[in-house]
This record gives structure tokens, sequence and C-alpha cells, in this order.
């Protein structure tokens, strides 16, 4: 099943081998590798607690050609498991839920938060770009990606231009990308805000499997998105460099999520109904990068900011930093801090009231909610004696989502309706 149902113009735009702030070093590397392969292979742990866990493998093959050409091919092949958040607020009782393929059911004990236990798949993701060094003033580069997964595939083009000049202290670069996704939920896409049905209402499996199909459209759906970004590198002096990047995105197709449903309660908290939930086939999205970074003695330090806003109200504000010390020659060790904020979609409501006319979108989704979020990480990277690398990541991530101004009734002020997720990040990676 799918992680999200949006790509932000930075997943669009990774495929190119050389980002903004890299260009420079790319084009260091295409000239003194000359004809050499560099291979480079990591294997990566992801884990909430009590919630999904991924193990991802990760291999990049990068391939020079002279001092001007230079394929990128990149396969990642991850796994995913556990469970995650339906949607659904916790209840003084059990609660039973239809499973998205309607063959079956779950149930969730009193006072916990409902969680969907049917996440699980495997997802593989390749990509390729091809960078071509014009002159001393001109580099482009195109690339195409592919990711499959049980319920989700999603093809890609992107395409870029970057103009050097003041002496090559000065980049202006432009992307732009373009991604066609189609999504086949298991069990089909639900009616939008159509209410859940069960087995033990009705009397015969036929007429349960009926009522079922009512609630779901037959046949897949697609999105597309569409991304260009403006950006330019500045040399500010022989230690120091600044990026700013802006960016742009239009999404139109399906982008609601299947998975995801709606408790909907009366004046005591109590649940009535679940609701399949609906989300805008359209969205824009507007973004803004910037960022330092320098040389120190034995360190190098970098400082961002990131501002994003869109038509769905939800605006979200990244600050992050990198700070690698080199121990020796062959040693070093990098801290990584990352803090994120972010403002609930229009359309975001934690459950709806039964007395309420249904709206036409509502989705109960923590991720388009209001939180906070946070991201603490040391790395460890030591060159071996072959001219080898080896590297150690370890974080630690937690997202804290809060209320977005909803009163909650009755039993709901019971119940925490928005717990912090938790996870720990490990990676292990090796260059040769």
């Amino acid at each position: 099943m799918q992680l999200t149902t949006t790509q932000t113009i930075a997943s669009a735009l990774a495929m190119a081998s050389c980002s903004l702030i890299g260009q420079q070093a790319c084009a260091v590397e295409t000239q003194s590798t000359q004809d050499d392969w560099k291979v480079d292979a990591a294997i990566m742990y992801y884990g909430e607690q009590e919630r999904v866990q991924a193990a991802e493998v990760i291999g990049n093959v990068q391939k020079a050609f002279g001092d001007s050409s230079l394929l990128d091919m990149k396969i990642v092949v991850d796994s995913l498991t556990g469970a995650s958040a339906s949607g659904a607020v916790a209840q003084a009782q059990s609660q039973t839920f239809t499973r998205p393929s309607g063959k079956g059911e779950y149930t969730v004990k009193a006072g916990d938060t409902p969680l969907d236990d049917t996440f699980h798949d495997t997802r593989v993701q390749l990509s390729a770009n091809w960078q071509e060094v014009l002159n001393q003033d001109w580099t482009t580069n195109i690339g195409v990606y592919g990711s499959k997964e049980f319920d989700y595939l999603s093809m890609g083009l992107n395409a870029g231009l970057e103009r050097s000049f003041n002496k090559n202290n000065t980049t202006l670069a432009l992307s732009a990308a373009f991604t066609n996704d189609v999504v086949d939920p298991v069990g089909g896409r639900p009616v939008a805000m159509s209410q859940m049905v069960f087995r033990d209402n009705y009397a015969t499996d036929a007429e349960y499997q009926a009522a079922f199909d009512q609630t779901r459209l037959s046949g897949d759906d697609t999105k597309q998105t569409s991304d260009i970004m403006f950006g330019v590198t500045q040399i500010l002096n022989r230690n120091w460099l600044m990026q700013a990047n802006y960016g742009l995105s239009s999404v139109s197709g399906y982008m609601t999520d299947p998975y995801k449903i709606l408790s909907e309660v009366d004046i005591n908290g109590q649940t009535q109904a679940y609701r399949y939930e609906n989300r805008p086939d359209s969205r824009l999205k507007h973004s803004v990068f910037v960022m330092t970074k320098g040389a120190l003695d034995s360190a190098v330090v970098d400082f961002s900011y990131r501002y994003s806003t869109d038509d769905w109200d939800i605006q979200s504000h990244t600050l992050e930093t990198h700070y690698r010390y080199n121990f020796s020659a062959s040693l070093y060790g990098q801290l990584h801090l990352r803090y994120y904020q972010q403002q609930a979609a229009e359309f975001y409501r934690p459950f709806l009231l039964s007395d309420e006319v249904v709206p036409e979108y509502a989705s109960a989704d923590y991720r388009i909610g209001d939180m906070t979020a946070y991201t603490v990480g040391l790395k460890f990277g030591q060159r071996l004696s072959n001219g080898h690398e080896m590297s150690y990541r370890l974080e630690y991530y937690q997202q804290n989502p809060d209320n977005n101004g909803t009163q909650l009734p009755g039993q709901l002020q019971n119940f925490d309706l928005f717990p912090s997720v938790k996870a720990i990040v490990a990676q292990v990676s090796y260059s040769f």
C-alpha cells in the first residue's frame, strides 16, 4: 500500500545526479574518474513504535564517459509491514472494521487508536539520469523514473539545464519533471464519503457483497504531477556558498487515500458510522528553499530553511542543519538536526458529527493535520585502506500531531486522539 498520496518536487527531481548545491562537485568527479565506475550500496531500516516497519535496499551506480558525460542509475527495493492509523477515533468499547478488500474484519481494543493492520507491500523503484557538460558554461541532464508496488504504479521523466557564469561563481538552474501515477487499491476505490458496511448486517454473503460493491468504484484511476524548479547557487568566498530555490508543483487526479476513513460520532462522542475519506482532485503547491554551506577548519556545516504552501491551505516550515567533523583524513562524524511544523489542510477533520451535513471533502489523516516533528541523527564514515568508504547512520524521528481547534464531544475527551509517532532510522552504506 502507498505510504503517501502526494509527491513533492524534491522527490520528483531526486533522479538528477547533481543538485544545484553539488553541481560543481559532480563536475569535478566526472573529470577525475574518467571512465571509472562508482558504486554505492546501502541497507536502511525504518521502524515506528508499534506501527509501520520498513526495510530498504538501495543501489546506485555512476559511470563517467570522458570528462563531459555521466550516467547515474539507481535501484531501490523496500518492504513494508505493520499497521497504520486508519483515521477512526478511539472509543470506550472495542471497534470492528471491514478490511479494505471486503474479505474479513479486524477488531481494535477499547481505548486504542484504530490501526489498519493490512498495511504491507513491496516496492521496486528504478531511475536513470544522463548528465552532459556541453561546455564550461552549460550543463544538461535528463532522467527517467519508475516505481511499482502492489496497488500503485508511478512513471516519470525529468530534465534540467544549468548555466554558470561570473567565473563559475554563480550558477542558474532550471529543472522540470512530470510523473503519471496509476492507483488500483485493494478492493477497489471507495465511493467518496460512503459508509463502511459490515457482514453481520446482512443475512447472506451475496447480500453483503452487493452492499460492499455499492461502496466501490470499478477500475483504477490516475494522478499527474508537473513540477518546475528555478534555483541559483552563489559562491560567496573560498569557504562559503549559498543556494536558493523556488518550486511550483501542480497535481491533478486521484489524491484520496483509499485506505483512510473517518468516524461519524454523536454529541456524546459515540461512533455511529465510518465513512471513507475524500480529497480534492487538484493541488497547486509553492515552495521556497534557502541554504548556506561552509567549510570550517576541520568541518563542513550547512543551514537550510524551507517554506511550503498550497491551495489545500497546508503550510509548512522546515529548519535543518548538518555538521560534519573530520576526526582525521579517513574518519568523520556528522550531526543532523531537523525541525518541521505544519498547518492542517482546510478539509482536515479529526472526525465527523452525525447531526451535521456530510461535507464534500474530509480526511482524518494526521499527515495532513496540524503537527510538529523533529529529527536527531548521527552518522559516522570511514575511508578504508582500499579507497572504499563505509558509513553508519542512526536517527530518531518523532512526529507530534496536534488538534486543529476541534472541540471534542463526550467520551472523546478521555482519549489521546493525536498520539505521537516515534521512529528509528538506521542505515549502513558502502561505497566502492
